[in-house]
């Protein structure tokens, strides 16, 4: 495996259980005109900006009244009561206490506007308060790791090798394949953490994660060249 210097995380899936809340919250609207949301469709929700997702969903339910104005505000409503409630998945507690312990560079690579990560992470401050940086989109590995002060070369245009040397000293993790994707394509190496569902969804894109996990509870630092977990 490569050797990793620096390590970024996704947020939405990866380090919280929000796509539950997401899953319960759209079928709960959507029960009401008795439609449920599939994987299929959620996956083509993942990492599209907040108005495009909704769009998207909606359009495989063109007969039922509810306008996109509408299932926003009531999704909006339904989530803020319930972010302040969602929980850390396993293994993310040990894996970013374990870096931060050993002083590897950690970022927060998220596109939750500033309201919505503070609600979903302000009960959770004793993790995602060892952060050295939180970056929206756009370019949003290549952003982070500058944050943390890595060399990585400019967003577009020519690499010289010493960036794409420093793009592969990078460990993504993500649960999404928009986000799996980015990784790949920002030149970093990519470990994809998805739901067991979206194994089942039809992929045909040309980036392949450098490995899959089932859980980041399964993740052995030292197989990148990373401290290992104190026994």
């Amino acid at each position: 495996m490569a050797k990793i210097e620096y390590v970024l995380f996704d947020m939405d899936g990866l380090m919280i259980d929000s796509e539950k809340i997401y899953s319960d919250v759209t079928n709960a609207i959507l029960s009401k005109y008795g439609e449920e949301m599939t994987w299929d469709m959620k996956a083509g929700c993942m990492g599209k900006p907040e108005r495009e997702a909704a769009l998207h969903l909606l359009s495989f339910f063109p007969d039922i009244s509810l306008t996109l104005e509408e299932y926003l505000v009531e999704r909006n409503r339904l989530q803020d009561e319930a972010w302040p409630t969602v929980p850390l998945l396993p293994g993310v507690e040990r894996l970013i206490t374990h870096l931060k312990k050993h002083n590897i560079p950690i970022a927060v690579a998220t596109g939750s506007r500033r309201r919505n990560y503070d609600m979903k992470t302000g009960h959770l401050g004793h993790v995602f308060g060892l952060f050295e940086g939180r970056i929206p989109n756009p370019d949003i590995f290549l952003t982070a790791a500058a944050l943390l002060g890595r060399d990585v070369g400019p967003l577009q245009g020519d690499l010289s090798s010493e960036h794409v040397a420093e793009r592969a000293r990078g460990l993504v993790f993500e649960d999404g394949l928009p986000g799996m994707q980015a990784g790949k394509r920002a030149g970093m190496n990519v470990i994809w953490v998805p739901d067991s569902n979206l194994l089942n969804v039809t992929y045909d894109g040309e980036e392949i994660a450098d490995m899959i996990l089932k859980s980041i509870e399964d993740f052995v630092p030292e197989e990148w060249c990373l401290p290992p977990y104190d026994e």
